[in-house]
């Protein structure tokens, strides 16, 4: 166990599911780390799970959860422009110890993944799907599509995953809107 990431452990909601799920990834042999705010366990430095909590569940994140076989069909891709990774979600301790097994043999998989230093082969994104509400924005004000053009493909991509998210149509125009400016201005999302 290492120390720096107790605090994590400390939540209120999913403490005993975490508990558990921590001591599951530790009896496999990994070394716990703290990478991006969340406790990660890795293999000879590779990185091979992270614990997360949702509101709704709590999880354990496989990076490579793409090369696993899943014969029990418990992975889950959290959207469909998640490549590698794949969790497999919890909503309680009997949650957790209905599917110990099946998770210490997931684990061990991925640490053979990681031995054997296979790689998930991740699709170029050379065509974005861009949605129709801000095609029609492009389509509308043409130095905003030559501003969006001039964006570095990750600068798009990220606009186009901002926009892209959301379910309603208004929601989307209102994102498009606030950030018309900023490409515009040749800015990225976060810049």
């Amino acid at each position: 166990m290492n120390p720096k990431v107790d605090f994590y452990f400390a939540k209120e909601k999913w403490h005993n599911e975490l508990e558990l799920l921590r001591k599951i990834v530790l009896d496999c042999g990994l070394n716990e780390e703290l990478k991006w705010g969340v406790p990660c366990y890795t293999f000879q430095k590779s990185n091979v799970v992270l614990l997360h909590v949702f509101k709704e569940y709590c999880a354990i994140l496989f990076f490579k959860g793409a090369l696993l076989k899943d014969n029990n069909a418990v992975l889950i891709q959290q959207t469909k422009n998640v490549q590698a990774a794949r969790q497999i979600r919890f909503t309680s301790i009997g949650d957790v110890l209905e599917k110990e097994s099946i998770l210490r043999s997931y684990i061990f998989e991925a640490i053979e993944i990681e031995k054997a230093g296979l790689k998930v082969e991740l699709k170029k994104n050379t065509e974005l799907e861009l949605p129709e509400e801000f095609q029609n924005k492009l389509s509308a004000i043409p130095d905003l599509k030559t501003a969006f053009e001039a964006l570095t493909p990750g600068r798009q991509r990220a606009y186009n995953l901002y926009f892209s998210a959301t379910k309603q149509s208004k929601t989307r125009d209102s994102r498009i809107e606030k950030c018309i400016p900023q490409i515009l201005n040749g800015k990225g999302l976060n810049d």
